[in-house]
């Protein structure tokens, strides 16, 4: 089989022989259409690559690098000297640093191009006029990348004074390049799209692509460039789990492992119409990786467990609290204008930046006259989601396993899971996240559940009405009931109320099939001497 991709180099991974997704169509059209683009994505999506896969055509052309691709025999371009700027490789630190070298990264490329003595200034804006007047003179046009430009932004979330010193530079940058004959092609990426640095105010030459249908997914991987690409992979991960030969694969095989792997790692959208999703690049490649490593299938959660937290996120996170009720829901409505137009991130709408760094994505299409409905992207993220929740919420990590790396949910007694939530209440930061309610106990538990990985529903709907936490195994549901009161004296009362509701409205009896059904009733008392679910009772077993 061939190798898996692991450079965002397209010379490298030709070299290697490794697979390369075809995605040359997009690019080719990206640059018949237009001269000056931008597009968003979330961390390790694939931005860097198709940059400089675009890098490689103008510079270098379509030999020896694009042999067996779609755009081989279509390629007309010139050559053309590419500047390409990575913002990550400058200071986020320090603004004169981060001057200094931007500028120097302009003077070097003027140096490859025999004009040595061309800039000199310190100043970037100043520094990529000098190389302009110079294009000018010489009648030559050039070829501007710039990979995320956001960087130093995200970076400072937090410090409104230096956050400022970096806007004002990237925004005068910016200005600079407006309209200018010598650039015969800009391409722009970054996480967020922020109105203040100027790349998207009136009057700006550049197409704003973030969501355009035509190149929604030219970056990501759509299920049948998967099954194409990949199926090598794919067999095999099915003759691990089937214990059969790689030739003895049926396609209905194939196409019920493509839906697991949907679930795990599909469904992000960056559609106008809604129309078009595709997988986490990173996310597919790591896990087909893993197979032929470990030789069974294991649906990890890659796209977290190698970042971590973006540095974006645990910088808003430090002195803000998220909305934990609006991230529970399925459905998060976004004003049109808050969605289109952030301006800042220093007041940026969380669900929109929730939905930049990739934990949220579109779920429904975008019209100025409605809103911009957002929610969670799959199984993968929803997990990291509140992975990320759980570390501000929680004060210690709490293990849900008992023995075997088997969840105490799964394996354990009403005794057994009643300990586990109450040392889980034990460890919340009440200071930040009070429990004075029964929703907010509801929602820091399921908080804590999903975190965990469990498969958890919330408020599930039946004929009769909704239960308030329902958690699925293949042998096992549990179904939990919560009352909150503050007064010792209520609890007997809540307590009946909660087992009432269980037996009258048939909580989770809905599509029980042949698993084991675990209703529990309880009642967490908020008095702050007490904080813990002082009364429960398992109401029936099905």
């Amino acid at each position: 089989m061939k190798l898996i991709a692991q450079s965002e180099n397209i010379e490298n991974i030709i070299r290697k022989d490794s697979i390369y997704v075809d995605k040359t169509e997009y690019i080719f059209n990206l640059t018949k259409q237009y001269e000056r683009v931008f597009f968003s994505r979330p961390r390790r999506f694939g931005k860097s690559l198709t940059l400089n896969t675009i890098g490689t055509l103008f510079e270098k052309g379509v030999k020896p690098y694009f042999k067996e691709t779609w755009i081989y025999d279509k390629w007309d371009q010139d050559k053309y000297p590419v500047l390409h700027l990575s913002f990550l490789e400058y200071s986020k630190t320090d603004i004169d640093e981060f001057k200094e070298l931007f500028s120097l990264s302009i003077s070097d490329f003027a140096k490859t191009l025999g004009y040595d003595d061309a800039v000199s200034s310190k100043k970037p804006n100043r520094a990529i006029i000098e190389l302009f007047n110079i294009l000018e003179k010489e009648e030559r046009q050039i070829v501007v990348l710039i990979d995320e430009y956001d960087c130093q932004l995200t970076a400072n979330i937090n410090n409104p004074a230096l956050y400022d010193e970096f806007k004002n530079c990237i925004r005068d940058f910016y200005a600079a390049l407006k309209g200018k004959k010598q650039i015969k092609f800009l391409a722009v990426t970054g996480v967020t799209r922020l109105k203040d640095v100027s790349i998207f105010s009136v009057g700006s030459d550049i197409n704003d692509l973030s969501y355009d249908h035509a190149f929604s997914q030219m970056i990501g991987f759509t299920r049948d460039e998967i099954k194409k690409f990949y199926i090598d992979y794919l067999k095999l991960g099915i003759s691990y789990e089937k214990h059969i030969d790689t030739d003895s694969v049926t396609a209905n095989d194939i196409e019920e492992f493509l839906d697991r792997m949907a679930e795990q790692y599909d469904s992000y959208c960056f559609d106008n119409y809604y129309e078009r999703k595709v997988f986490s690049t990173y996310s597919v490649n790591n896990f087909l990786k893993a197979i032929v490593k470990d030789e069974r299938v294991v649906f990890g959660d890659y796209w977290y467990d190698v970042g971590g937290l973006p540095s974006i996120l645990n910088n808003y996170m430090d002195s803000h609290n998220l909305n934990i009720d609006k991230l529970l829901t399925s459905e998060i409505a976004i004003p049109y204008n808050d969605f289109i137009n952030p301006t800042t991130l220093i007041d940026i709408n969380e669900s929109v930046l929730m939905c930049q760094t990739g934990y949220l994505t579109l779920k429904s299409e975008i019209d100025r006259n409605d809103d911009v409905i957002l929610g969670t992207v799959n199984r993968e993220v929803r997990s990291a989601l509140f992975s990320l929740l759980s570390l501000r919420i929680y004060e210690r990590n709490v293990s849900p396993y008992a023995s075997g790396k088997k969840y105490v949910l799964e394996q354990g007694s009403t005794n057994d899971i009643i300990s586990l939530f109450n040392s889980v209440l034990a460890a919340l930061s009440y200071d930040k996240y009070p429990v004075n309610d029964e929703p907010t106990l509801r929602a820091l538990l399921q908080v804590y559940l999903l975190g965990k990985n469990h498969d958890v529903r919330v408020e599930q709907h039946n004929s009769k009405g909704r239960s308030d936490i329902i958690v699925n195994f293949p042998k096992r549901r549990v179904v939990l009931e919560l009352k909150y009161t503050d007064k010792a004296s209520e609890e007997q009362k809540k307590l009946d109320e909660a087992e009432k509701q269980i037996i009258e409205k048939g909580y989770g009896l809905e599509n029980l099939g042949d698993r084991e059904l675990l209703q529990i009733a309880c009642v967490f008392n908020g008095d702050k001497r007490k904080r813990q679910i002082t009364l429960f009772k398992t109401v029936g077993r099905a």
